[in-house]
């Protein structure tokens, strides 16, 4: 499972990037936070996630699904 750091979270529109571990961004969606919340997130934060087939809104990139605390 892909692991990286919440690089950077717009918390009133519900969204994010994670700095994969490979340093990559990934752009991923508070609907797909699970466990505690897109809210209980915070930037350098450790997280895992799945990579979604597709792209990211706008075509900007790959886009993180089930996106957990590690």
């Amino acid at each position: 499972m892909p692991s990286g750091k919440i690089k950077k979270l717009v918390h009133d529109k519900g969204f994010g990037f994670i700095q994969s571990d490979s340093g990559e961004d990934v752009f991923f969606h508070h609907s797909t936070v699970a466990d505690q919340g897109f809210e209980n997130l915070s930037e350098g934060q450790h997280v895992e996630y799945t990579v979604e087939s597709g792209q990211a809104p706008k075509g900007k990139g790959p886009r993180a699904a089930s996106v957990v605390p590690a």
